[in-house]
């Protein structure tokens, strides 16, 4: 574990999935859910090179098919760490044997955390180092402590949002259904029923951020994710924390697309260049 911290949080981070683990109030809050196996094992697993499931769990490619697990591989994998300072972590996965047998490309990922007074900037780098054009999707999937039951927590969106959710079927898979979840509010309030049917799915937010509350506490956590065209919100059904995931890409939907460059929200990396993304996190206590 690796740990950066100043006067106001601690931020610590493990090498497996470069996966933020901890941020830890002066006060000893700690704001990120702390993966119970019994409940949900993770705390914030980085989504690359797959956002979601892929139908079947395979793509093809050239004429090829490949298998990916759901969220790409990144999150279960070894990233070595490149550069620490008294403020920052950078951790750095490259291909192994491992990788190109389910995706056949050179690539860096590099992922950098900064902390900076009571916000922590989460950055990533995708980089092609490989000859021909790279696809792939890249996503956060922070779990945050609730401070009170669900029922009385909420979210409170940048800007005012009339939103719909794009429903998952029974193979977790994106249908062509949405159900309505906001109408020309800012506050998405939580509740036990919320994600009874997976995650929200939104892909046309306004909202550059989110601020997570309870009715009764003055503490917020708030998540800024400009640039990032989709967005997902999810708490397994009856556990104490909620994901505020900022997303490159998306779940299949269960329909037949062909070629992994034909999949719908995949960005695709020309030889040679890196794309760049970042998201933050901020609390007060």
């Amino acid at each position: 574990m690796n740990s950066i911290s100043n006067k106001q949080l601690t931020v610590s981070v493990k090498s497996c999935g470069a996966e933020l683990c901890s941020i830890q109030s002066a006060d000893g809050t700690e704001y990120v859910w702390q993966a119970d196996p019994a409940i949900w094992n993770r705390h914030a697993p980085v989504l690359f090179p797959m956002v979601g499931k892929l139908r079947d769990g395979r793509y093809e490619l050239d004429g090829k098919t490949y298998e990916l697990p759901q969220h790409g591989f990144a999150r279960d994998m070894d990233f070595s760490l490149i550069e620490q300072s008294e403020s920052s972590l950078a951790f750095q996965l490259l291909p192994t044997a491992e990788t190109r047998a389910c995706y056949p490309f050179e690539f860096s990922l590099t992922i950098t955390y900064r902390l900076s007074g009571n916000r922590l900037g989460i950055e990533y780098a995708v980089r092609n180092t490989g000859s021909s054009l790279m696809p792939f999707s890249i996503g956060a999937h922070p779990a945050f402590n609730l401070y009170e039951p669900i029922d009385n927590c909420f979210l409170e969106f940048e800007k005012t949002e009339t939103l719909d959710t794009w429903l998952l079927g029974n193979k977790g898979l994106l249908t062509d259904q949405t159900a309505p979840v906001m109408n020309d509010t800012k506050i998405l309030p939580l509740s036990k029923t919320l994600f009874d049917r997976d995650a929200l799915i939104f892909m046309d937010a306004q909202s550059d951020k989110i601020t997570l509350g309870a009715k009764n506490s003055l503490r917020r956590l708030t998540v800024e994710f400009a640039g990032f065209p989709e967005l997902g919100i999810w708490a397994k059904p009856g556990a104490p924390f909620v994901c505020i995931e900022p997303w490159y890409g998306y779940v299949d939907p269960d329909q037949p697309y062909g070629d992994i460059m034909n999949k719908p929200g995949i960005l695709k990396l020309p030889a040679g260049e890196t794309f760049r993304c970042a998201h933050r996190i901020s609390v007060e206590t």
